[in-house]
């Protein structure tokens, strides 16, 4: 039953953009519906992979390995464990919530932004759970086309600027994993296993190639994946993005698509350099505390309350990775449930910036407040939100935050509290850009009639970010819940680190 519901989850995005595009364009409500219905059954189908999963087991379930390219070793390889599960749950919630977010927003070319948000709903899922390189690397392009084209037709001002931007530099990244793809499966055919895309065969063959070699193909699989996330100093397309990107765009490329590059550093790096991860865990982390102040002080200056948020991105992604290369079982364990609350809780914040956006057409803080007191429910919804992204303890942040900074602190590869320390002074920053926002947005003083008479959030509004708001309290309230289906497999990670590392 799981195999099945994996293969329904990844294809049911697919089956629907193929059925959208025999449905007449000026059907818009129809195509609308259509969409809407597949990804909430697509998600409601997702929700069977917990309860078929075992949680004991550290290994891939739900495996199926189908050939492909018999020369190359190649397959149709798709599988789960702890990690990708939490991931692919994010992924299937956030599609019906983008899909609601542009239900109004989007008046032209209705089918073909339809068609291009079930494809990349089919991308994101496949890259979570595709087990073999050549695979992996299909659905990894394959989600740059219609995220280019969500920007650079449906976007703002400057969304061709933006959206070209955002196709180079990952473009960059990309050939330079598909040059460490081809790379380690010469190296297993060198090895006498023939050339091979499984990456199930690649994790005993990373670990037994030369620590020379091991560091430029490590290399170039970590540049690929901090171009993703983006880590300092290759973050300088994400503001352009995220600014110029229609709301449902900005959602989607918060909550999924950063954290294909947090996933791939585990799922490549981790677990096939464990020796290289370990020598540049201190070289990688600097950049990630680096990333973690630089992000929160220029979101310290803002006055664009989208341009903030984005940049608070910068600065939340940079634990996660801290996390990661704490190699610890509570940094990484840290990393993987902050992967999903960062998705949650700044997923909700361009929600509610969309809706500030919808009715007043201006993201310049300076030209709200007041809010409050016309607009009650949406004030509860924005201040829990903006408060979860802070790291209130109670609300999700702080679980992954604390952790995440525990494991820095604990790490015997950083082996110095420094990392945790100055790492520790962005969750002080994050206060002070965030509730500074809050408070001129919504209980700054403003003459502005505009603001007078807003109205308060509608049920369709309330549909997206009440469940994401609920999900705050309940990962914040009982984490326990969502990290005891990762912590197998983060075990088995950091632990062949340990072994390759410490038993020399």
């Amino acid at each position: 039953m799981g195999v099945t519901a994996l293969l329904c989850t990844l294809f049911a995005p697919l089956v629907g953009a193929v059925a959208i595009a025999f449905i007449s364009r000026e059907q818009e409500r129809a195509i609308k519906v259509s969409s809407l219905v597949n990804l909430t059954l697509t998600f409601g189908v997702s929700l069977l992979l917990p309860v078929y999963f075992n949680s004991s087991y550290a290994g891939m379930q739900f495996v199926v390995d189908m050939p492909w390219i018999p020369s190359l070793d190649a397959g149709f390889r798709i599988g789960i464990d702890g990690t990708s599960l939490l991931l692919v749950l994010l992924t299937t919630l956030i599609g019906p919530i983008s899909l609601l977010a542009s239900w109004t927003p989007i008046t032209k070319s209705v089918k073909e932004f339809h068609v291009l948000m079930l494809l990349l709903q089919f991308g994101m899922t496949g890259v979570f759970i595709a087990t073999d390189t050549f695979l992996f690397y299909i659905f990894w392009e394959l989600i740059l086309i219609p995220m280019v084209f969500i920007i650079g037709i449906w976007g703002g001002h400057d969304r061709i600027y933006a959206s070209v931007k955002f196709f180079l530099y990952t473009l960059v990244g990309s050939l330079l994993m598909l040059v460490a793809i081809l790379w380690l499966g010469f190296a297993a055919q060198a090895q006498g296993l023939g050339f091979t895309a499984d990456l199930m065969k690649l994790r005993l063959v990373g670990p037994s190639i030369p620590v020379d070699v091991q560091f430029w193909m490590f290399l170039a699989f970590a540049l690929a994946f901090c171009i993703k996330v983006p880590l300092f100093p290759f973050h300088t397309w994400l503001p352009d993005a995220h600014v110029q990107a229609p709301t449902a765009g900005s959602v989607i490329l918060a909550a999924v698509l950063l954290k294909m590059g947090t996933y791939g550093l585990i799922r490549f790096n981790l677990e096939l350099f464990p020796q290289t991860s370990a020598q540049l865990a201190g070289a990688i982390s600097i950049l990630a505390v680096i990333g973690i102040i630089y992000g929160a002080l220029v979101a310290m200056v803002q006055t664009d309350v989208k341009k903030l948020v984005a940049y608070s991105s910068v600065s939340h992604l940079g634990f996660v990775v801290l996390g990661i290369f704490s190699l610890t079982v509570e940094g990484v364990q840290g990393a993987v449930i902050q992967m999903v609350n960062h998705g949650i809780s700044t997923g909700a914040l361009f929600l509610c910036v969309g809706v500030l956006y919808e009715r007043r057409h201006t993201r310049d803080v300076d030209q709200y407040g007041g809010i409050t007191s016309v607009m009650p429910r949406f004030s509860v919804l924005f201040g829990l939100s903006m408060l979860a992204s802070v790291g209130l303890p109670g609300l999700n942040g702080f679980v992954g935050e604390f952790l995440t900074l525990l494991g820095a602190f604990r790490s015997p590869f950083l082996n110095d509290w420094t990392y945790a320390i100055i790492g520790s002074t962005g969750v002080i920053f994050a206060a002070v850009y965030l509730l500074w926002m809050f408070q001129r947005v919504m209980f700054g003083r403003n003459d502005n009639s505009e603001n007078k008479h807003l109205r308060d959030v509608s049920r369709m509004e309330q549909w997206q970010l009440v469940p994401l708001v609920v999900l705050m309290i309940w990962i914040g309230v009982a984490p326990k819940m969502f990290m005891d289906f990762s912590e197998q497999s983060v075990r088995h990670v950091v632990g062949q680190v340990e072994h390759y590392m410490f038993s020399k």
